[in-house]
C-alpha cells in the first residue's frame, strides 16, 4: 500500500513509485513484520518473567512496557530497512524500472525530512549512499529487463 499524499506532494513518477512499492514488497517477502511480532512476544514474556521474579507490581510492569516500547518497537530495525531498500532496488530493476530513480525518490524526500525528521527510517542521505553502492550490481538487471518490458507495451 502506498499513500497518495506523498505521491502527489512529491510528484513521484512511475519509477519512483516502483521504488517505494519494491521497498514495501521486500518487507513482506522477507517477513519483517513477522520477525517484529515474534520479537515483541519474546520481549513481553521476558518482562512478565522479570516482574514475577522481582515481585514488581502493575506500576513496574507499565514502566517496563513503556521502556520496551521505546527501545524495541518504535524504531524499525536498520538492517531490515537497508535490506528492503536493496531488495526493492532489485525488484524495480527486474520489473524494468530505471534503478537510478530510487535515488531521485530519496532526493525528493530530503526536504520533507528537514521539516519532519523520520522516526523509523534511515536518513535519505544514508539511503542514497547505499543505493549508489549497489547500483553496479542492480543496473544489469534493469538492462536485461527493460527490452522485455518495452516489448510487452
Amino acid at each position: 500500500m502506498v499513500y497518495s499524499g506523498p505521491v502527489t506532494k512529491l510528484r513521484l513518477n512511475d519509477a519512483e513509485i516502483a521504488a517505494v512499492l519494491g521497498h514495501e514488497i521486500s518487507h513482506a517477502l522477507r517477513e519483517h513484520t513477522r520477525e517484529r511480532v515474534s520479537r515483541s512476544y519474546e520481549e513481553q514474556a521476558a518482562l512478565v518473567g522479570l516482574a514475577l521474579l522481582t515481585g514488581g507490581g502493575p506500576g513496574t510492569m507499565e514502566l517496563a512496557d513503556q521502556v520496551a516500547s521505546v527501545t524495541f518497537e518504535l524504531p524499525h530495525d536498520p538492517q531490515q530497512e537497508a535490506e528492503a531498500d536493496v531488495m526493492g532496488l532489485e525488484l524495480m530493476a527486474l520489473a524494468g524500472y530505471e534503478p537510478h530513480e530510487a535515488i531521485s525518490l530519496w532526493k525528493k524526500m530530503m526536504p520533507a525530512e528537514k521539516s519532519e525528521p523520520p522516526r523509523t527510517h534511515p536518513a535519505s542521505t544514508n539511503r542514497i549512499t547505499e543505493l549508489e553502492h549497489y547500483m553496479p550490481q542492480v543496473f544489469p538487471l534493469y538492462l536485461a529487463a527493460a527490452p522485455k518490458t518495452a516489448a510487452a507495451l
